[in-house]
């Protein structure tokens, strides 16, 4: 195979192939981050509800998700909905649709340890002050449930931006696919996943030093 050669990057080039890729990598992982928190908050409200008719079909759905290799979601989503709709939804689309509901699943389980770490006292608080169930949810429990489990949220949310990678087998343009053209294009392609796996391993790196110190900054808040 020979020594590596990375002088083959022309960097103005380059950038045409990788920031493309960046830019949806990002918005993918933002937006469904935002869905997923709040399906996922959704159906941990479900899951902690009294009504049966409420916990089962949430307890279900996130118990199905989980149990499903992410990429075997996006290629049923991608090729079973032009099968049934007779036209195509495109790759990015399928990406951001089955990321949100995927990651609702786990989302939700977060929530649902978030909530569950409030004391009850909270929830009577509330009840004494006059607020119903879901001004007290709103108002006094999911705000303290967020707080106690951001470090988590962002946890999961970074292993969401090195999923996003799998959009690749729908043919989705992501980051990873930047890096393969490129590799492509210059014919250098052990060069482009070794750069590949270094620029993924400084972001995610990077954003789990971020989540740790507010970790501590949380509990010294506590």
């Amino acid at each position: 195979m020979g020594d590596l050669d990375l002088s083959f990057f022309d960097w103005a080039l380059v950038q045409n192939f990788l920031l493309k890729g960046l830019v949806f990598s990002v918005e993918l992982t933002i937006v469904a981050m935002i869905g997923g928190i709040f399906f996922g908050t959704l159906l941990a409200l479900m899951r902690l509800s009294s009504h049966k008719w409420l916990q089962v079909p949430a307890a279900l759905y996130v118990n199905t998700m989980r149990s499903v290799p992410l990429v075997m979601v996006i290629l049923w989503f991608f090729l079973l909905i032009p099968f049934l709709t007779g036209k195509p939804l495109g790759a990015e689309w399928s990406a951001v649709i089955t990321f949100t509901a995927f990651e609702a699943a786990y989302y939700s389980e977060i929530m649902r340890a978030g909530i569950q770490s409030v004391a009850r006292g909270q929830v009577y608080a509330g009840f004494a002050l006059g607020l119903d169930y879901s001004q007290t949810m709103r108002l006094i429990v999911l705000p303290q449930a967020f707080r106690n489990m951001l470090p988590v949220l962002l946890t999961q949310t970074i292993i969401l931006f090195q999923d996003t990678s799998l959009v690749y087998a729908i043919g989705a343009y992501d980051l990873l696919r930047g890096f393969t053209n490129a590799g492509r294009n210059f014919n250098r392609p052990v060069e482009s996943f070794l750069l590949a796996t270094l620029v993924y391993f400084v972001i995610c790196f990077s954003l789990s030093m971020l989540v740790k110190r507010l970790q501590k900054k949380i509990a010294i808040v506590r």
